[in-house]
């Protein structure tokens, strides 16, 4: 392999990391943690021990990113939605329903990523637009739109996937099985597929031909580059 070949996949690779680290960044532990203490806990000691002590472990990660100045989003958004965990499951006297609000937050972006396809605003182009502030009418030209409408096409589809398995298995009242399937089709999918969706995607971009994002904004005319960081 020539030594250009090997840089220009360095480059990709790290492209690639930093694009996933601005997206999972900080997320992980505070998303992992808290479910895996309820459900050990409950087998050991019962409901409401494990209802106290999951929302303990994540008062206690929002404690710990305090000490350390950290971005506290992340901790009180899985305070959250622990709290809210816990309270289905502890009202209604079932541990299994700690992961009835995942369920129903699956079930919304299923509808949610349908609903962008079927009213010609993908979801990948709404996403990108927020998180990254590029203007909403690149998004929508004809030589770019296809290819965050396609995936978000693959997200629908995988958003589905996961909703299916996790309602057969909520079904069956298997609260260890839950939470596995969780977890591994929690962030390691998440990483899978941003990862997909980043390669393909600029990929398609420049397969359509139009202009990148920078040469949108700054009035370029033909021959364009094309887009070839972000997506």
């Amino acid at each position: 392999m020539r030594e250009s070949e090997v840089k220009r996949m360095s480059g990709k690779s790290r492209e690639i990391l930093d694009e996933l680290k601005s997206v999972l960044s900080g997320k992980t532990v505070d998303a992992l943690i808290p479910p895996l203490v309820y459900v050990v806990v409950n087998g050991l000691f019962g409901l409401g021990t494990a209802s106290v002590v999951a929302v303990l472990t994540a008062l206690g990660l929002g404690v710990r990113r305090l000490l350390k100045k950290q971005d506290l989003r992340y901790a009180f958004g899985g305070l959250l939605g622990v709290l809210v965990a816990v309270g289905f499951a502890y009202l209604s006297g079932n541990a299994t329903n700690f992961f009835l609000p995942r369920i129903i937050s699956g079930s919304f972006m299923v509808l949610l990523s349908l609903g962008s396809l079927l009213f010609g605003k993908p979801l990948a182009a709404w996403l990108s637009h927020l998180t990254r502030g590029w203007p909403m009418a690149w998004f929508m030209r004809k030589d770019v739109k296809p290819a965050y409408r396609e995936v978000t096409i693959l997200w629908t589809l995988l958003l589905a996937f996961r909703l299916m398995v996790q309602i057969l298995l909520f079904r069956g009242k298997n609260l260890s099985q839950m939470l596995w399937i969780s977890t591994l089709m929690g962030t390691p999918a998440t990483i899978i597929i941003l990862v997909l969706s980043y390669i393909y995607g600029i990929w398609r971009l420049q397969k359509l031909g139009g202009p990148g994002v920078d040469e949108y904004m700054e009035g370029e005319e033909k021959p364009w580059r094309g887009q070839r960081k972000g997506f």
